[in-house]
């Protein structure tokens, strides 16, 4: 199976970040927003959302009305894996956080849950509707 890898960080300038990873760099820009971009950094999503200087005590921003850890990376995987994990998770007994599904019947639509690493990291579990929609907009 092939696996693409998501992680989101704060940043200063969304503007700033784009131009930095498309012109520089030679990235693609996806989805984007006032306070966030997403960037296909060599297949794998990079998001980056608008924070004041970071410090781990306020590390959220809220999408489509949900509360979200904007300091987390995480892994997208095929709909049965992220089932399975997310089975395990619950049979565990761990919190598992936002479970629900993003950007219903739009481009990027996505199931997605988050899970607490034993370093107090929020790890992304993410599965996609359709693959090929990670970065349209």
């Amino acid at each position: 199976m092939e696996t693409s890898f998501h992680m989101s960080l704060p940043c200063l300038s969304v503007t700033k970040t784009k131009n930095f990873y498309t012109n520089i760099i030679g990235a693609s820009s996806g989805r984007m927003a006032q306070h966030w971009v997403d960037i296909n950094l060599f297949n794998h999503q990079l998001t980056f959302i608008k924070a004041e200087k970071f410090h781990f005590n306020n590390p959220n921003y809220v999408f489509e009305g949900k509360i979200l850890p904007s300091f987390h990376f995480g892994v997208i995987v095929d709909v049965e894996t992220w089932g399975k994990i997310y089975a395990k998770l619950n049979e565990q007994n761990l919190e598992v956080v936002t479970q629900t599904t993003f950007l219903k019947d739009k481009p990027g639509e996505h199931l997605s849950f988050f899970v607490k690493d034993p370093n107090d990291y929020m790890l992304e579990f993410k599965s996609f509707k359709d693959p090929k929609q990670m970065f349209e907009s």
